[in-house]
């Protein structure tokens, strides 16, 4: 049944046939599960991945937070992005598609004035990944989805893994990459050592009591963006467990607030 003021919920497949990448269990299974709000389409769209250490997807870190956005007033998407057997680039790959589908309005709503991307934990990752490495379509392209740029107009980083060398997070490295993972490979997927100029502008909260992902990750992060000239919004909250999610009741739930006004002042793409 439809919230008042939402529009039916509706999921379409991201790919058509076969996903590029490694065949298998879930290769076909990539999804994006549309959560529209009446009006939404006049504010920035998000897309939101859940985390779950590349092994899983969080259902907490799912549609709680495509509500929440709804009751922001911003349209979201839920992308099931695929995890481990798959390995990178599979995930990114969905997250590029989930991101030309919305842009060019094949999402279930007309194309929003810009769009963004939220991720969790390792969906973080995936997100700061997406936020350093994209391209702005491919205008030969035969496939007019394809002819979309993937690159996001802001993204929010939620006790995010950036890194894959400092304070890795092993079981992320391990799921995308594989336990024999290079030092190369793994310097290649942390996210700090790729920020530029073109990076978008990003808003990132963590705890310092996460013990899971340390909070170095964010600050890290943090500062590849200063360096690079990329506005950014950082908040630290003293208490909290990894995995809060929307964390209602909790001092660090103030994030929700924080990202909404952030995001009203964000400017338009032109």
């Amino acid at each position: 049944m439809a919230t008042p003021g939402n529009l039916p919920r509706a999921t379409q497949r991201v790919w058509d046939g076969v996903s590029p990448g490694r065949a298998g269990k879930g290769a076909d299974d990539v999804t994006l599960e549309a959560f529209l709000v009446e009006g939404g389409a006049a504010r920035p769209g998000v897309i939101v991945c859940p985390g779950g250490g590349y092994a899983r997807h969080a259902p907490h870190e799912a549609e709680p937070i495509a509500r929440c956005l709804n009751g922001l007033g911003h349209d979201a998407w839920v992308l099931t992005y695929r995890v481990a057997p798959h390995r990178h680039p599979s995930p990114m790959r969905d997250l590029h598609r989930a991101i030309r589908l919305v842009r060019g309005g094949h999402a279930g709503r007309a194309a929003p004035p810009s769009v963004g991307i939220l991720g969790f934990s390792a969906g973080g990752h995936l997100c700061a990944t997406a936020s350093t490495r994209f391209d702005l379509g491919d205008p030969a392209s035969p496939d007019p989805v394809d002819r979309t740029s993937c690159r996001p107009d802001f993204a929010i980083l939620c006790y995010a893994v950036i890194s894959f060398v400092l304070e890795a997070h092993r079981g992320s490295i391990d799921n995308l990459l594989g336990p024999a993972a290079s030092v190369g490979s793994r310097r290649a997927l942390s996210a700090e050592a790729h920020v530029g100029l073109d990076t978008p502008p990003t808003f990132v909260w963590h705890t310092v009591e996460d013990q899971s992902v340390p909070v170095g990750h964010a600050l890290t992060y943090a500062r590849a963006l200063g360096r690079a000239g990329v506005p950014y919004e950082l908040h630290v909250f003293p208490e909290g467990r990894h995995g809060l999610g929307l964390a209602e009741g909790h001092p660090a739930g103030a994030w929700t607030g924080l990202a909404g006004a952030w995001l009203s002042r964000l400017p338009v793409p032109v």
